[in-house]
């Protein structure tokens, strides 16, 4: 865990070190990363028998938390958007 704190402070200092150099296609990139990393995700829970085995017992409750947990996320990421979008004077 000390390892990831580390390797996100490292990057937040080459963030602000490197802001003024940094043109377009950032976005674009941690876009295509974090697909990448989904589908290693998604190949890694595939290929354990233990997990694919026992789904049939995940049942209704962790749909549910998964569902909620999703749906709560977006809620309150949309509820920031549009924070954010008015206090800049205009609508996001």
């Amino acid at each position: 865990m000390f390892t990831v704190i580390l390797l996100m402070l490292a990057g937040i200092a080459a963030g602000i070190l490197l802001r003024r150099h940094v043109r377009g296609g950032v976005q674009r990139a941690i876009t295509v990363l974090i697909w990448l990393l989904l589908f290693i995700l998604g190949v890694e829970v595939g290929s354990d028998g233990r997990i694919i085995g026992s789904l049939h017992t995940l049942g209704a409750e962790a749909l549910l938390l998964a569902v909620g947990g999703t749906l709560g996320s977006a809620l309150a990421a949309w509820a920031l958007w549009r924070l954010a979008g008015r206090g800049k004077g205009g609508r996001a």
